[in-house]
């Protein structure tokens, strides 16, 4: 596979109490019994939420693997992250030459193709996948640091793990909550409350669903707690499939790195239509 069909695919590849008055008098709530399945429910949660990293900074070196179809292409590379700031991935061919950056912020999401000299800058409006799931770049960060989310929310607090249901199976626990065309689901370890899958079902029956798989594996210490060291990522959509195999490391807290991409005069910019209408030609 040639390293600009995989360019053009990354982007793609990679969503209360209610107060009720009458006129004639007050209605008054009676509150819930606590129940021993709401107060495990209610541990599980605060668990697998206090296994989110301290650290502000994680990188790594990283093993990058993508197959389409019967196509496949292996990269080596670095994974820079700093906490609510930045995700970058820098993917490197022949083991030291740039071939291409994927720069996730708050405001969006940057491409470039170091090979081709072009580069794509788009909103998370503007990628239908992340629009549509209601994904912005705390919900990324999230799947990239191995912890839970809502969709819209910068962290999570005890009234937001609320929303969740768990179906416990012995040590496994499916952490789940929908929203609108959305369904989100977690697979944690109910013993240590590691996050081993996440799960993003969007469901379109005009233009077919999408998904989005995330497995977490080879948990080992990293400043204090435990981080994966494999991702496996499958993304689905319109009869479409991208498996991306990443692997982490030296894994670090090095902060000695530019947050902010700088884009030379010498690129050229192009949009999200082009970066489909070439996958569509794929």
């Amino acid at each position: 596979m040639r390293i600009s069909s995989f360019l053009k695919v990354a982007v793609v590849a990679m969503p209360m109490a209610l107060a009720s008055c009458k006129s004639t008098k007050n209605v008054v709530t009676e509150p819930k019994p606590v129940t021993q399945e709401m107060l495990q429910t209610k541990e599980i949660l605060q668990k697998v939420n206090e296994n989110s990293q301290n650290s502000k900074f994680i990188t790594s070196k990283i093993r990058f693997q993508v197959q389409i179809g019967n196509q496949d292409l292996s990269l080596t590379g670095n994974l820079k992250m700093k906490r609510d700031d930045v995700i970058r991935l820098q993917l490197m061919a022949f083991g030291f030459v740039e071939a291409a950056r994927l720069e996730f912020t708050k405001d969006y999401v940057l491409l470039m193709d170091r090979i081709n000299k072009q580069y794509l800058r788009a909103s998370y409006e503007q990628v239908d996948f992340l629009r549509n799931s209601g994904l912005n770049f705390y919900s990324l960060q999230a799947l990239f640091w191995n912890e839970l989310f809502q969709p819209g929310q910068a962290q999570l607090n005890n009234e937001l793990l609320e929303k969740f249901q768990t179906n416990i199976g012995g040590d496994d626990v499916i952490i789940s909550m929908g929203e609108g065309n959305m369904n989100y689901k977690w697979l944690a370890n109910q013993s240590d409350g590691k996050i081993r899958m996440a799960n993003i079902l969007y469901k379109d029956r005009i233009h077919g669903n999408s998904q989005l798989n995330w497995d977490y594996s080879d948990f080992k210490t990293f400043d204090v707690k435990s981080f994966p060291m494999e991702n496996k990522i499958i993304f689905t959509s319109n009869n479409k499939e991208v498996k991306i195999n990443m692997t982490l490391n030296y894994v670090g807290t090095d902060s000695d790195w530019e947050t902010r991409t700088s884009i030379s005069s010498k690129y050229k910019e192009v949009s999200v239509d082009d970066i489909l209408r070439r996958l569509m030609s794929l």
